[in-house]
């Protein structure tokens, strides 16, 4: 025994023996353990209960962010566009006619729904007999103009073969390797490869549009034959938010399910997909 347990046995008359002193010790000490113990764990559910709000907080505001931000971000462009349209067609409607100089407030879209009303008044016009003589005499006059002539004729047919019902332009979303072997890009058919082109070029070619990320409307304009072009079952709109967004937005896959025997892995260009006939 230590010096201090033979004192207390001394001066207690061999009533407080060295056993009990080690017993007595020992369940102080378990007392203090699980005083300790439940410290800590009421700290630790302290902890766990100020994250858990934490984290509950975090996502309600990302949730919040997902909900108004494509709103937000549509009404404001929506906004931006109407009111760039009204600022620039505004102006040359006369005093007499205009509704903003009777009343004490603007009315937003005057200028989109004139500019509506005029096309379609203009389209009125040219479906009819005079209307298309009209159209017919200027373009032989515009064809007569160097520069003009070339614009106007581009212009022209970039128009039509977006608007035209039976075009294919921008209706198959493909898949194509560039810049190099086993790299794949994200393209758009735009038309069948005619004229110059197609003479010089050994095989059948087809025009793809490769647009790039994340502005779509410039990209790179390839002859690519056929046999070497994958169509993908993805919509052009789907293709389009896919590039628009880096590939963060994936359309689902909608090729049909392979057989639960087979194991070979899909390959681009296989029987999952279907070519350009």
């Amino acid at each position: 025994m230590t010096v201090e347990e033979g004192i207390k046995l001394v001066i207690s008359g061999g009533i407080v023996t060295p056993a009990k002193l080690s017993r007595r010790a020992a369940g102080a000490r378990d007392a203090r353990r699980r005083e300790v113990a439940r410290e800590s764990e009421h700290e630790k559910e302290s902890g766990r209960h100020r994250l858990g709000l934490v984290a509950r907080l975090r996502n309600y505001f990302f949730a919040g962010v997902l909900v108004t931000a494509p709103i937000g971000i549509t009404v404001w462009l929506t906004w931006e566009f109407v009111s760039y349209v009204d600022s620039r067609v505004t102006p040359f409607i006369p005093p007499a006619w205009n509704p903003e100089t009777y009343l004490p407030f603007g009315i937003p879209g005057l200028g989109v729904l004139l500019v509506v009303s005029l096309l379609t008044l203009i389209g009125f016009f040219a479906a009819g007999l005079v209307g298309r003589t009209i159209v017919s005499m200027s373009e032989r006059l515009l064809d007569r103009m160097p520069v003009i002539r070339g614009v106007y004729s581009a212009v022209k047919q970039i128009v039509e073969t977006v608007f035209q019902d039976q075009s294919k332009a921008f209706r198959e979303v493909v898949l194509v390797q560039y810049p190099r072997p086993d790299s794949w890009a994200l393209g758009f058919i735009t038309g069948e490869t005619e004229g110059h082109v197609q003479d010089l070029t050994p095989r059948q070619v087809v025009n793809v549009f490769l647009p790039t990320t994340p502005n779509p409307t410039s990209g790179f304009l390839l002859f690519i034959p056929r046999e070497e072009i994958t169509v993908l079952s993805m919509t052009v709109e789907e293709g389009i938010k896919m590039v628009i967004s880096g590939g963060i937005v994936t359309p689902p896959d909608r090729r049909p399910k392979r057989a639960a025997a087979s194991d070979e892995p899909a390959r681009p260009g296989g029987d999952d997909v279907a070519r350009i006939a």
